[in-house]
């Protein structure tokens, strides 16, 4: 498999558990700036499954599509494991879907800002409430498509994980 292309066999996987529980997806993508709808698009029968996306990358389009905290996500260059909650629980039901997927972070270096070694925090909804969350580390990488390619794969991994799992919500 080229790095560039999405692993058809995981995207068939997460396609059957999701429509044999006649559930969708749909995601909010930031720093993956549309890396993770283009991967979703190419599995067999997307549109069984997959409702949307959409990316959002200041924080005044997270606020005005996704209620984004505005004063929490100025604070922190709206890069937070708050921010990735919110971008998915807000996700699903702006597009219909059961499943909403969120991800915020960095994909270049910010020398001026201190990060160097790059990470994202991504977050699961299920019917608007959160599920799961947690942080994806890149390291020191000077090539943001690569890393963007690296966080998507991670987060349909995780993704198919969190399928399996029963519901539980996450507290905020």
């Amino acid at each position: 498999m080229h790095p560039s292309e999405p692993d058809i066999e995981l995207l068939r996987h997460i396609r059957q558990l999701l429509t044999g529980n006649q559930q969708t997806v749909a995601v909010a993508e930031s720093v993956t700036a549309g890396h993770l709808q283009v991967a979703l698009s190419l599995a067999e029968k997307a549109m069984e499954f997959f409702q949307g996306g959409i990316t959002t990358y200041n924080l005044g389009q997270k606020t005005k599509h996704l209620n984004i905290d505005p004063i929490h996500g100025q604070s922190c260059d709206c890069v937070s494991e708050k921010v990735a909650l919110e971008m998915a629980t807000a996700v699903g039901p702006l597009f219909a879907a059961d499943w909403g997927i969120a991800v915020t972070g960095y994909a270049s270096p910010v020398p001026e800002q201190g990060i160097h070694d790059l990470f994202a925090y991504y977050a699961f909804s299920f019917k608007g409430h959160p599920v799961s969350q947690g942080i994806l580390r890149a390291g020191q990488n000077d090539d943001p498509v690569a890393v963007r390619q690296y966080y998507t794969h991670e987060l349909l991994m995780l993704f198919r994980e969190a399928l399996h799992l029963p519901y539980s919500p996450v507290k905020k």
